[in-house]
């Protein structure tokens, strides 16, 4: 999985409406909680955490299933980032988006499948595997559940371990993409909105 060190660095001076907090504003409880993301495969504090670490126990707590789904999910790197593009598309969520698009990129997802989900459109082309996870995460997301299809397919390719993985990513960045969307966490200076409004 790619780690966090592909992305930019987080130069601490970013907006939104949960700015990261100078250290020197810190509780001894959110330094600690900060050093532990830091030093960690994320390699810094980025997207979520910032605002997160208002309230440190969640922060802990979201980091290291964040770090189980990031980097060590029985799902493969790159239908793990078409998953939470499926996620961060379906929440409109442009931080999430602009993040997870460069770390699928690294991981091998093809240009032409993220552009397809940016755009709401089921991708043409896609392998039997991104299938899959297209079919599974999209049904979730506008049915609430999937059908004994979805699900018995889902299971004879990635298992029941993986079904569950599959959901937890999902899961996992929908709140990731709720709270970027609440806090405003801006995109980097100069880098234009990835996802249009869809209709």
């Amino acid at each position: 999985m790619p780690s966090d060190t592909a992305l930019p660095a987080d130069t601490g001076k970013g907006g939104g409406r949960l700015p990261p907090l100078p250290p020197e504003q810190m509780t001894e409880e959110q330094k600690r909680v900060a050093a532990g993301i830091a030093g960690g495969p994320r390699g810094g504090i980025r997207g979520p955490f910032n605002a997160m670490l208002r309230s440190p126990v969640v922060a802990e707590r979201f980091q290291l299933l964040g770090e189980y789904l990031r980097f060590n999910s029985s799902i493969p790197p790159d239908l793990n980032e078409m998953a939470i593009l499926i996620t961060a598309r379906e929440w409109s969520a442009q931080y999430e988006w602009y993040a997870h698009h460069i770390l699928a990129m690294k991981a091998g997802l093809p240009p032409a499948i993220a552009a397809a989900i940016a755009e709401g459109r089921k991708p043409d082309g896609m392998t039997e595997d991104q299938r899959i996870i297209w079919e599974f995460c999209t049904e979730l997301y506008r049915t609430r559940t999937v059908s004994d299809a979805t699900y018995a397919q889902t299971k004879a390719r990635f298992g029941e371990k993986g079904i569950i993985d599959l959901i937890a990513v999902s899961g996992y960045y929908v709140a990731v993409g709720m709270t970027l969307n609440v806090a405003q966490v801006p995109l980097p200076p100069g880098v234009e909105e990835p996802l249009k409004k869809l209709p």
